[in-house]
């Protein structure tokens, strides 16, 4: 769980990192065939929002997140630029990318640790020099951050591609997750709380397990622009002012074909109404009121408004 000598966070953010569409050597097979990655960049940036949901239970602070810049690299490679700080480590299972893809997650295990303090009530503090292996607290934290990482996963995934993430178990050792030459595609949250010194999650997913939607996950990705207020503001103001025909039936008396053919000027048609009568809008139920007078003239009083369903509440 946790692995090699400590070195600070800020030593290791401050290397550059290789760009997404990776160099091809002569004689070596191309590391990145998904080209830009450009929609994988953006459901980066989807997923840290999520991810505060995640975490800010669990250190008891609205916290900033954000999604670096993603690369494509060799394990090897990306082992060597995040340094041997020690970290905790977990696997997700990948639904709809092959039967054994998995993703890799990685957070720094100081990080681990002053969680788990401050979800205990303490301070977050962790002084002193990180021990060699976390304990079971600290890697059932983990393993919990992990189960609620998949949610968030699979709802920043979904607009792309059809896949689905499990987190299957806390892993003691990072070196043995992956081949060392084999393509990664490297992502990383960062979390902060006000001012506070960044902290970091790594997500990485196999090149080969997102292959199969390389042409989804190359395009651009093109923002919904916001409507303009005023066009917004006008056709509120126009659809209110729309008109709809109200109607009530008082009564509809039923008369035979004989006395219909021998009615004349004069004759009287009997009406029976009860106290509420049926009010309709545009042919639609409305509810039910009561016939009387308002300023002189006649009107129906509603005692009762017609649920979606249809009966009246």
């Amino acid at each position: 769980m946790v692995n090699g000598p400590a070195t600070t966070i800020s030593d290791r953010r401050g290397r550059s990192r290789a760009p997404a569409s990776g160099s091809r050597v002569l004689g070596t097979a191309k590391l990145n065939p998904l080209g830009d990655l450009h929609t994988v960049q953006h459901l980066s940036a989807r997923l840290a929002k999520g991810m505060r949901g995640v975490f800010e239970p669990v250190v008891r602070a609205e916290l900033r997140a954000w999604a670096e810049p993603l690369a494509v690299q060799r394990f090897a490679d990306w082992r060597a630029e995040r340094g041997e700080s020690p970290a905790a480590w977990g696997t997700f299972a990948i639904a709809g990318a092959g039967s054994d893809a998995r993703a890799l997650i990685a957070l720094d295990a100081r990080f681990v640790l002053r969680m788990l303090d401050l979800f205990f009530g303490g301070t977050g503090v962790v002084a002193g020099p990180l021990p060699d292996a976390l304990s079971p607290a600290a890697e059932a934290l983990v393993g919990r951050l992990g189960r609620a990482l998949a949610q968030p996963l699979d709802q920043a995934w979904e607009p792309v591609a059809p896949i689905r993430f499990a987190f299957r178990q806390v892993e003691p050792a990072g070196a043995a997750l992956a081949d060392p030459d084999e393509a990664v595609v490297a992502t990383r949250v960062g979390l902060a709380a006000g001012d506070d010194r960044p902290d970091f999650v790594d997500i990485l997913y196999p090149v080969t397990a997102l292959k199969p939607h390389a042409a989804i996950l190359a395009g651009k990705v093109v923002e919904k622009a916001e409507p303009d207020p005023a066009w917004r503001h006008g056709l509120t103001r126009a659809a209110m002012d729309v008109r709809f025909k109200v109607c009530s039936i008082l009564a509809e008396p039923v008369v035979p074909l004989s006395r219909l053919m021998n009615l004349r000027v004069g004759d009287v048609i009997p009406l029976a109404f009860g106290p509420d009568v049926p009010v309709t809008v545009a042919g639609e139920p409305l509810g039910r009121g009561t016939v009387g007078t308002a300023n002189g003239r006649a009107a129906v009083q509603l005692t009762s408004l017609a649920s979606p369903q249809g009966p009246d509440q």
